[in-house]
């Protein structure tokens, strides 16, 4: 059984250049599995799911003695509290100027 896409590809048929989509779950032939390159395209192998590898085992032998790190501390909050802005002074508004009138002189 061939490998099995895990995410949709755009590949070009290399005999006849013919621009193909395969979708998730597809099992491609061969010589259109050699032209997709990336490794993210493919679901997981089944054998590798499966099997423990030398590597595996230890970097499962090394999580178990180190040891787990402390969590962070909480953040405490600050005790000091800002005064509090002054309300804007509203402009008042500007005196109008008073007429006066020119009394008419007699003659």
């Amino acid at each position: 059984m061939g490998r099995r896409l895990a995410a949709a590809v755009h590949v070009q048929h290399p005999q006849t250049a013919e621009w193909l989509i395969l979708q998730p779950g597809d099992e491609p032939d061969e010589d259109l599995a050699e032209t997709i390159t990336n490794p993210a395209a493919w679901e997981p192998d089944e054998d590798e799911e499966g099997a423990d590898s030398d590597s595996d085992r230890e970097s499962a032998a090394l999580r178990e003695t180190e040891p787990t790190p402390a969590p962070e501390p909480a953040p405490t909050p600050e005790t000091t509290s800002e005064p509090t802005p002054a309300p804007a002074a509203t402009p008042e508004p500007e005196a109008k100027p008073t007429r006066t009138r020119a009394r008419k002189q007699a003659e």
